[in-house]
C-alpha cells in the first residue's frame, strides 16, 4: 500500500447526530488524509452509517465538517458531490428496472457540465476497471449478482470523479471470494488517487486494507489509531476479529 500523503483531506470535529431524542453520533471526531483509506468499524447499530450520512449532508448534524480546509456547513449533498465527496451506501440503491449503462450514466450527471467527451473517458475508466460491467452493459442492474451490484455501485461513484469516496459496508451479503475482489478494487481506487472512508462490519478485511482506524460503539468513538496497531489490540481482537484476549 502507498503511504498517506498526510494532507488533510477531510477533518470532522466534535460530531453529534439525533433522531429525536435519541442520540446516534456522539462527539465524534476523526479525519482522512489525502491519499489514504480510513475505516470505521463497530458493531451493528452503533452509528457508522449515521456518521456518513451526516458527513454526506443527508442528516442535519451538530460540529463541524471540513473538506480540504473549507466548511461543508451549508452545502447541499449536490453541492458537497460536486466538490468530490461521493457515497455508495449500504443498498446501493440501484436503480433495478434500468441497464448498467443508463445506470452508470446517472452517475455522471453532477459532471454533466464537462461535456460528453468527458463522460466518455469516465465510462471507459469504469469499464476498464469492471469488465463484467462492459459485458453485462444492456442488462437490468435488478438482475445482476449480489457482486455485480456492488461493482455497479462502486462504477456508478466512480463517474463522478470522486476526490472522497465513503463506502457504506461494501460487503454486506457477499460471498467471501467476491468481498475478497470487492476490498482489492478499494485498494487499487486508492492507488489511483482516489482517497476513502469505509464502514465495515468486516473489521478483518477493513484493517487489513486501511491505513488507519477508528472503532465506534454505541455512538462514540473507542478506539483510534494506525489500523496494523488496532488488529493487535486485544480488545479488538477479541470482540471484532474473532480472536481470544492475549493471556
Amino acid at each position: 500500500m502507498t503511504a498517506a500523503s498526510g494532507s488533510p483531506l477531510l477533518e470532522v470535529r466534535s460530531l453529534s447526530v439525533r433522531y429525536g431524542k435519541v442520540e446516534a453520533v456522539h462527539n465524534v471526531s476523526l479525519r482522512a488524509d489525502e491519499g489514504s483509506i480510513v475505516t470505521v468499524i463497530g458493531p451493528n447499530g452503533a452509528g457508522k452509517t449515521t456518521l456518513l450520512g451526516a458527513v454526506m449532508g443527508l442528516l442535519p448534524a451538530q460540529g463541524e465538517v471540513s473538506y480540504r480546509g473549507e466548511s461543508l456547513f451549508g452545502l447541499s449533498v449536490e453541492d458537497r458531490v460536486a466538490r468530490g465527496l461521493v457515497l455508495v451506501p449500504e443498498k446501493r440503491e440501484l436503480f433495478a428496472s434500468m441497464s448498467v449503462a443508463d445506470n452508470l450514466a446517472l452517475g455522471a450527471f453532477a459532471r454533466r457540465r464537462e461535456g460528453e467527451a468527458a463522460t466518455k473517458r469516465a465510462l471507459d475508466e469504469v469499464y476498464h476497471r469492471f469488465p463484467r460491467l462492459l459485458e453485462r452493459r444492456a442488462q437490468l442492474a435488478g438482475t445482476l449478482s449480489g457482486g455485480e451490484r456492488q461493482m455497479l455501485a462502486l462504477g456508478r461513484a466512480l463517474m463522478g470523479r470522486p476526490k472522497l469516496l465513503m463506502l457504506d459496508e461494501p460487503s454486506l451479503g457477499l460471498a467471501p471470494l467476491v468481498v475478497r475482489e470487492i476490498f482489492s478494487i478499494v485498494v487499487a481506487l486508492r492507488e489511483a488517487g482516489v482517497s476513502i472512508l469505509l464502514v465495515e462490519q468486516n473489521a478483518r478485511a477493513a484493517l487489513q486494507v486501511s491505513d488507519d482506524g477508528y472503532v465506534l460503539e454505541t455512538g462514540e468513538l473507542v478506539l483510534s489509531g494506525r489500523s496494523s496497531d488496532l488488529a493487535a489490540n486485544p480488545k479488538v481482537a477479541a470482540t471484532y476479529l474473532g480472536q481470544g484476549a492475549a493471556g
